[in-house]
């Protein structure tokens, strides 16, 4: 496939991603918190769903970095691949974080993440172990061909799990792409912590992609 059609794919899908799930965290988040939560979850597991069916035939729907550097760890992308897909992932989600402002008419709450309790040892942990469950999720679907029917419901589910234990204490990010994109626009406090989720949800992905190599590779001998 060609590489420009992938990166499209994945802009497309982050876009999705971020004006979908982070606007109805957004509407329904600060109103209703208990409600809002699992919106919120539902919403981004919702998403992936969705596009795990739509783009996922074009360029792997990893619409997420820490998705993107798990596959390269794992052999499964190539460098040039992976610089692509995270600029087009990272791009969607400005695009997307934009027009939900823009929809919304308020750069102060699209759904941007927080430390929890202030505490950037805390949140990081939190984003780290968050990030690991899903990608290593991801990485045990969609090792078998035979799961392909059902690989986009697993990882949409999993993505509403680790959202409904995470959205108390951080907001749950383990995206960076998605985390940037409001955070960029609502600035403050939001912009300058947005490092620990980007950080946070690459060593995630990183610690997924190596544990699932050495259980396959164990499995494998």
């Amino acid at each position: 496939m060609n590489l420009a059609k992938k990166a499209a794919a994945e802009f497309i899908g982050t876009l999705v991603l971020v004006l979908v799930a982070c606007g109805v965290a957004a509407v329904s988040g600060c109103a209703f918190p208990q409600a809002g939560y699992v919106a919120t979850a539902l919403a981004f597991g919702l998403v992936i769903v969705a596009m795990a069916y739509s783009v996922g035939n074009v360029s792997g729907c990893h619409i997420n970095p820490a998705v993107s550097i798990a596959m390269l760890v794992s052999g499964k992308m190539k460098f040039k691949e992976f610089i692509v897909y995270v600029l087009a992932q990272f791009l969607g989600a400005l695009a997307g974080a934009a027009i939900l402002a823009y929809l919304t008419g308020n750069t102060l709450a699209l759904g941007q993440n927080g430390l929890f309790n202030d505490d950037v040892v805390k949140s990081l942990i939190v984003e780290v172990i968050l990030t690991f469950i899903f990608v290593f999720a991801i990485l045990g679907v969609t090792s078998k061909a035979e799961n392909g029917k059902v690989a986009g419901l697993v990882i949409g589910l999993s993505l509403v799990l680790v959202h409904l234990i995470g959205i108390p204490f951080t907001g749950t990010s383990v995206n960076p792409a998605r985390s940037f994109g409001p955070a960029l626009l609502v600035g403050g406090e939001a912009l300058a912590n947005v490092w620990v989720f980007i950080v946070a949800p690459l060593v995630g992905g990183v610690l997924a992609a190596l544990v699932h190599k050495l259980l396959d590779g164990n499995k494998a001998e």
